[in-house]
């Protein structure tokens, strides 16, 4: 049946061939979109295309021509850094939103790098909410309120008012993952307002199934992507799914915001593994620390170590500290430990500013395959007077990048 489908294209060819004409066909371009859930309601954020991402379709195989077996294939590829970077004055915390590029030095290792892209703080927002949705979370909650509210608020609150108050249709767009022993998509990226509280109404509505809390496998499933459960919200036939994750999402500004205590039970990837991911994606984390009142109240009463059943112990919560606040840093994100729910208006308000006002700056490393970490230093002369302000702003950006490790010898 194919054959006869294809004979007139070879009627065709042939006749051309002997009038002596060449054959060019003008295949279609095809763009490649971004990744959509099931193709349903929630598409994921358009992306900006980059040089080279059209392609031709491939021809049918009947029809493809011959490669010369003389010619040596080169492979040329290019590695871009992308960094973010927010600056704003040491003492009165005010940001500054109207610097050029020309501000701006971008140092790899102490050595100055050439700009190669730059924009303004001006670009929609994309963010993946990763909120600790957990027994044990819940059990912190509890405890910190003696009893007057169900312990979910405690990370359903913060997660309501940023969904409701700073997601901006129809160029804002945010995805929310909850996680436990696994992390659960319940929307794709979405900007209705309607998808948004049903979000919300499913975390009232439900109670944690399991009582630990995989933080560094959560992160990971959330910027690298991978198989896992369905998306909730698109009720969808199939148990599993992939999804894309936000390091995919290109073209467009980007965050996580994590809602979280800071304690790890036992994700598959360790705490190194989980700064790598952080430090490669280049996308910065905000982070609001949850269990604070219960560790105000009953932190001097723990044990140093972990109890039998698993309680955190002193040391569990020093190290969960710690944690956020290198993930915040190193990512060029912040941490916001909150105690009283008082205090979310501001701290979600500070973190909608910060992430509005990021710059974008690039640079090319060059074919830099080492395999090694390297520290990255954004500094800032806001005056144009040609000395640097490090003494009055501060630049909070991403510290570090990986580079790709070397090729083995003999690969192609």
């Amino acid at each position: 049946m194919r054959f006869k489908r294809l004979y007139p294209l070879f009627a065709i060819a042939l006749s051309l061939m002997l009038l002596g004409a060449t054959v060019n066909p003008g295949w279609s371009q095809s763009r490649r979109q971004p990744p959509t859930s099931n193709d349903k309601k929630n598409k994921r954020p358009s992306e900006t295309p980059k040089p080279g991402e059209e392609q031709q379709e491939p021809l049918p195989r009947d029809l493809e021509p011959t490669k010369p077996q003389d010619i040596e294939k080169v492979t040329i590829s290019t590695q871009i850094v992308n960094v973010d970077a927010v600056v704003y004055h040491k003492k009165s915390r005010q940001i500054v939103t109207d610097l050029k590029k020309p501000n701006f030095a971008l140092f790899a290792d102490g050595v100055q790098q050439t700009i190669t892209n730059f924009s303004t703080p001006e670009a929609p927002i994309t963010v993946a909410m990763v909120v600790e949705y957990s027994k044990w979370s819940e059990i912190f909650g509890l405890y910190g309120n003696r009893g007057y509210e169900p312990g979910t608020y405690e990370v359903i609150r913060p997660t309501a008012m940023f969904l409701s108050q700073f997601i901006k249709p129809p160029d804002d767009y945010v995805s929310v993952i909850a996680f436990d022993i696994r992390p659960t998509p319940l929307t794709d990226f979405t900007n209705d307002p309607g998808r948004l509280q049903q979000v919300v109404t499913l975390l009232l509505r439900n109670q944690p199934a399991f009582r630990e809390t995989n933080l560094f496998d959560a992160l990971k499933f959330v910027l690298q992507g991978g198989r896992g459960d369905s998306v909730v919200l698109e009720n969808s036939e199939s148990e599993k799914a992939d999804y894309a994750g936000l390091a995919s999402v290109q073209g467009r500004r980007r965050a996580v915001i994590l809602v979280a205590s800071g304690i790890d039970t036992f994700s598959k990837i360790n705490y190194g593994d989980a700064r790598k991911v952080l430090q490669n994606s280049g996308v910065p984390v905000y982070i609001i620390g949850t269990a604070n009142m219960f560790k105000k109240l009953y932190g001097d009463s723990l044990p140093a170590t972990d109890s039998l059943l698993g309680m955190p112990g002193r040391m569990s919560w020093l190290q969960a500290d710690n944690t956020l606040q290198t993930f915040a840093k190193e990512t060029g994100g912040a941490y916001f430990p909150v105690t009283f729910e008082g205090e979310l208006p501001k701290v979600l308000g500070s973190i909608n500013a910060l992430l509005r006002s990021q710059y974008s700056l690039a640079f090319n490393p060059g074919d830099v395959r080492d395999g090694k970490q390297h520290k990255l230093q954004v500094r800032v002369d806001v005056d144009g007077d040609g000395t640097y302000d490090d003494k009055e702003y501060v630049v909070q950006a991403r510290q570090f990048y990986n580079s790709p490790k070397p090729d083995k010898v003999g690969s192609k």
